[in-house]
């Protein structure tokens, strides 16, 4: 299937490791121009390598942090210099650490909400003036099933992925006239770096072995299994097609059928 986003800048943040990097990956084997950021610069320019050597593609890497704005605009001014703008933005960034409302301090919350909310909000406002003056743009906003269903020991991304969905919703409606499209993507539990570590902690801390930790997981997934960070990349990147021009405000769940809620 063509998605027709042959040579559409997209820009993937938190993109050098697991989900944002597999969409990464996907959009380059699409045809787009793909730029991908990370906080380590190491890791960053690694993935660059990666993702080119796999597609050929067109792939920038930059060093910034979603959360420093003075990073985002140097960022967003050199793909803007190159390139003259940009098509599609995905928006992700890691989550914040995990625990309980006891657990917390209200300066904790502020963080998460500058982590997750405030950096989708600040990017957005930043390519929505390339994407109105040319009528075409997509942005999608990779949150966490915990928007929709909140995951018990895991407040601070309850709390500031909710507000994204939020955000979303509300956008999409403004900018629709302008051919734009705004949504969001719910992963599940999916087999990344983060997930894989998590299971050696679980080895380490004497709970049992790696198949005792996926097998705990996939017992909550009705599918029995988790997903493949592909089969994410894969609809993120319909979402950012030509033929998902009609889809909008929608908060879509990739998790196997673990959200037991009807929206």
């Amino acid at each position: 299937m063509d998605l027709k986003i042959k040579d559409k800048v997209a820009l993937v943040t938190a993109s050098s490791k697991g989900l944002g990097k597999a969409v990464a990956l996907r959009l380059s084997e699409e045809g787009a121009k793909v730029m991908i950021c990370s906080r380590n610069e190491n890791s960053v320019f690694k993935a660059k390598k990666e993702i080119e050597a796999k597609t050929g593609g067109v792939v920038r890497a930059f060093v910034a942090d979603v959360t420093d704005d003075d990073q985002i605009n140097a960022m967003i001014n050199g793909i803007v210099e190159e390139f003259g703008g940009i098509d599609i933005l995905v928006c992700n960034a890691g989550g914040p650490p995990a625990g309980k409302a006891v657990d917390f301090k209200v300066n904790d919350y502020r963080k998460a909400i500058e982590l997750n909310l405030i950096s989708t909000i600040n990017l957005s406002y930043k390519v929505l003036p390339f994407m109105k003056k040319q009528k075409w743009g997509r942005i999608i906003n990779i949150t966490s099933v915990s928007a929709k269903q909140p995951v018990e020991n895991l407040i601070l991304s309850n709390t500031a992925r909710a507000g994204v969905l939020g955000f979303a919703k509300s956008l999409s409606n403004q900018v629709a006239p302008y051919g734009l499209t705004v949504n969001s993507v719910c992963p599940g539990y999916t087999k990344t770096e983060r997930v894989e570590n998590l299971s050696n902690a679980f080895v380490e801390s004497g709970q049992g072995t790696q198949e005792d930790f996926y097998n705990n997981l996939e017992a909550t997934v009705p599918m029995k299994r988790i997903g493949t960070t592909d089969e994410f990349a894969r609809t993120v990147s319909f979402l950012a097609s030509d033929g998902a021009g009609y889809i909008t405000g929608v908060a879509l769940q990739i998790d196997g059928g673990w959200i037991q809620g009807l929206f």
